[in-house]
């Protein structure tokens, strides 16, 4: 099982050797799961690329519904959002991050991520993650 976040998901969309990586590391009928914070999260990531002028808002649009599209399922906030706090103050790190990390370890998944450091604090929590991967 894989726990995708918006990096990794922007990576793979966009195309990035980076994004190429991740994606061969998916394989076929894994199950990928992701917060329900991924969606607003893919939105705001390629609203900014707009904004930026490094993509038109119709290519933004495509990249959001491709990004979205390779989850399997959004496990809702609630599930772990006590969690994800309680790890987020324990751990001196943003509860948005969080919510990928403890629903990955609650999962026994990987987690695909393009934040270094999410990786590190994914490695103090025994939390398996994947960063990138050199095809």
């Amino acid at each position: 099982m894989i726990v995708l976040d918006c990096s990794a998901a922007a990576e793979i969309v966009r195309g990035t050797s980076r994004g190429y990586g991740f994606r061969c590391l998916m394989l076929k009928n894994e199950h990928v799961i992701a917060s329900e914070l991924f969606c607003a999260e893919v939105r705001n990531a390629f609203w900014e690329y707009t904004r930026a002028g490094l993509l038109s808002v119709e290519d933004a649009e495509a990249h959001i519904t491709e990004a979205l599209g390779l989850v399997d399922e959004f496990v809702p906030l609630e599930e772990n959002a006590a969690e994800s706090f309680a790890e987020a103050v324990r751990q001196g790190h943003s509860v948005y991050d969080l919510f990928y990390a403890t629903l990955a370890r609650r999962n026994a998944a990987t987690l695909f991520t393009a934040d270094k450091k999410l990786v590190a604090l994914c490695g103090r929590m025994g939390v398996n993650c994947v960063c990138e991967a050199e095809f």
